[in-house]
């Protein structure tokens, strides 16, 4: 994997040394750079639950580095992949990546799932910039760069490839309530990449598309169920309600490794609920991480496969339908 200028390179995110799983501290962004060593899979796993990394794809491959940690340190594979399994419940690519890595746990094959997604980020990447008008200025929300996936990104990794085709004007970052992984990260990697940006709070996105200043909205999945139902981190069902009301396009940029045909309908996917205290230390709250946009209102998917448009359940690819 190279190290490209602007970019933070994929073993910069994760990767794999002889004793440990090395990441890229992502509580301490954009402040402070620092690296958490994972010596076994439970601290990987500890690590996937505190958000240290996160982003689908990205605990998909921390987790194959988790299990081949296990597998070349003489741990029992079955219970590491047990531990990884149940360290956050939403995002498919945990689950998927773990099966891959099942029955050759080794350390080649975990770096080659890494490469891997990396790959299909870029592909997804050149497939989505087109679906990017002109001067475009963009919404995203969460963070869907290369923190989230290993390298490159998914959401950013499109409106990266449409930057540098000239057609992204300014991106607007949701700064995404309640851990502001719009705010610390997203920004952070536009600002890293040079893509203009401003951050703006979760209820301005509104008033933005009012104002005609919003011609698309990109974001990530961290699974999408087969009828292309799509869970994201918690407000993009607000986002796709409001784009639908205005009349801009709500694009949704995620691997194959997040679609999960075994879920016919959102209404089966898992919901992870986090700590009330990230929203309130002293009332009551209620802290989901996700919820599920219709398909309906998502008016195209793009997967390293190519763009992807209704009706979901016959142009997702044939192959993760049959998966």
């Amino acid at each position: 994997m190279m190290d490209i200028p602007g970019e933070i390179a994929p073993e910069q995110i994760v990767r794999l040394e002889h004793d440990a799983v090395v990441v890229l501290d992502q509580r301490l962004l954009p402040a402070e750079r620092a690296e958490l060593r994972c010596r076994s899979a439970a601290e990987v796993a500890d690590a996937i639950r505190t958000l240290a990394v996160r982003g689908a794809p990205a605990i998909g491959v921390a987790a194959a580095y988790g299990l081949a940690l296990a597998a070349s340190t003489g741990d029992d594979v079955d219970a590491a992949y047990a531990t990884l399994a149940a360290s956050r419940p939403t995002a498919v690519n945990l689950r998927w990546a773990l099966d891959e890595m099942r029955p050759d746990p080794t350390a080649a094959r975990a770096r080659r799932i890494h490469a891997d997604e990396v790959e299909r980020c870029r592909r997804m990447g050149a497939h989505a910039a087109p679906l990017v008008p002109e001067r475009a200025r963009v919404l995203t929300h969460c963070n869907a760069g290369g923190l989230a996936t290993g390298g490159y990104g998914s959401a950013v990794g499109a409106i990266r490839a449409a930057w540098e085709q000239g057609r992204v004007e300014r991106v607007w970052v949701d700064e995404t309530r309640p851990l502001l992984q719009g705010a610390r990260l997203t920004a952070f990697e536009l600002e890293t990449l040079g893509i203009p940006h401003a951050v703006i709070v979760d209820g301005a996105a509104a008033s933005l598309m009012a104002r005609g200043e919003v011609d698309v909205v990109i974001t990530g999945a961290d699974r999408i169920a087969a009828n292309g139902d799509t869970a994201n981190k918690i407000g993009t069902y607000g986002l796709a309600v409001l784009a639908r009301h205005h009349g801009i396009p709500l694009v949704v940029v995620a691997p194959t490794s997040t679609l999960d045909p075994a879920a016919a309908t959102g209404a089966e996917i898992p919901i992870e609920e986090r700590d009330p205290a990230e929203v309130s230390e002293r009332f009551p709250a209620w802290n989901p991480a996700f919820d599920v946009t219709p398909a309906d209102l998502i008016a195209a998917i793009v997967t390293e496969e190519g763009v992807h448009t209704h009706p979901f359940a016959e142009s997702l690819p044939a192959p993760v339908r049959a998966r």
